[in-house]
């Protein structure tokens, strides 16, 4: 277990370095089935990841055509007639999106471990580390199901407190009810804002530092959490500068990415289709995807994990 303070890392140094190993997974030599067989492994290790979110305008307005008390009685008649088929539907929809989140979790967390091997060994493979690390990917599965119960325990907590001293305040103290409903409100979404912000590192650290040691080590998720954690204790200040530098890399790949999908738009409007299959789109920002991955091994590298160098292989 390598618990010691790094004196000297360096956020800057991995850029080269996982630029110049894309370049070696992905152009020397370029071949196309190599990239739509990484891009599957990518496109596989981000099946569970977050989707765009869409809303409505005016839906939450309270005039000029919008939600109104008519439209909301008119609802509630519809729903309270035909509660017979409408609760079996519910119930139905709710499972089948909870088995699809389910399946996707299972495929994502073997798809990381797969796409972590193709870019450490440099090869193109599915077969072979969907076999290998089938046990650590479904301990990670099995892992982040627990977590995201917990997350889930967490919100709902969360959500009931303010409900219920949203309810308290409004009932009890009528004249401030507008200002307790709006400093309620505000608290809300700032706790709820901490904990994204907490949860976002987690999972970050999960995927970019603890499934590295997993895939060197062979162990559990909980184990490298462990080993991780003793690691972080005495170098607090690196990986806080890591999740800083992150969020610069992350604006100027999302930057990239945008400007690759305007070019599509202006050249051809299919082409912008086209970008906007999932697969496809994988296959086609493969190069930033490579990178992401290559740069946070390489700045894991500096504390002692050397994941190219030893390959699948355990390091002492």
């Amino acid at each position: 277990m390598n618990t010691e303070r790094v004196s000297q890392v360096s956020v800057l140094e991995p850029v080269g370095q996982a630029v110049e190993k894309t370049k070696a997974i992905l152009f020397k030599p370029f071949d196309l089935n190599k990239w739509f067989v990484i891009g599957f492994c990518a496109w596989l290790a981000g099946i569970a990841g977050g989707g765009f979110n869409f809303r409505l305008p005016g839906s939450c307005n309270r005039g000029g055509g919008g939600w109104n008390n008519e439209a909301a009685v008119v609802v509630k008649d519809f729903v309270m007639i035909n509660l017979v088929w409408i609760i079996p539907v519910a119930v139905i929809g709710v499972m089948f999106l909870i088995a699809m989140g389910i399946l996707f979790a299972w495929l994502s967390s073997r798809g990381k471990f797969m796409f972590l091997h193709c870019v450490a060994e440099n090869k193109a493979e599915i077969k072979t580390p969907w076999r290998q690390f089938e046990r650590p990917a479904n301990n990670l599965f099995i892992f982040r199901i627990i977590a995201g119960l917990i997350c889930f325990a967490v919100f709902a907590v969360i959500g009931g407190l303010m409900v219920l001293g949203l309810w308290a305040g409004t009932s009890f103290i009528r004249p401030a009810a507008g200002i307790i409903a709006g400093v309620g409100m505000i608290s809300f979404v700032s706790v709820i804002l901490v904990v994204a912000i907490v949860l976002s590192i987690f999972y970050k650290f999960t995927y970019d530092f603890v499934v590295p040691i997993m895939y060197l080590r062979r162990c559990k998720c909980l184990e490298s959490w462990k080993e991780f954690l003793g690691l972080l204790s005495v170098n607090k200040k690196a990986f806080v500068l890591y999740i800083l530098f992150q969020i610069v890399l992350s604006l100027a790949i999302g930057m990239i990415a945008l400007v690759l999908f305007a070019v599509g738009f202006c050249c051809c409007c299919c082409g912008a289709v086209i970008l906007c299959l999932p697969y496809i789109s994988t296959v086609v920002l493969l190069p930033l995807l490579v990178f992401k991955r290559t740069y946070s091994l390489y700045y894991f590298q500096q504390f002692g994990y050397d994941v190219f160098a030893c390959g699948s292989a355990a390091i002492e």
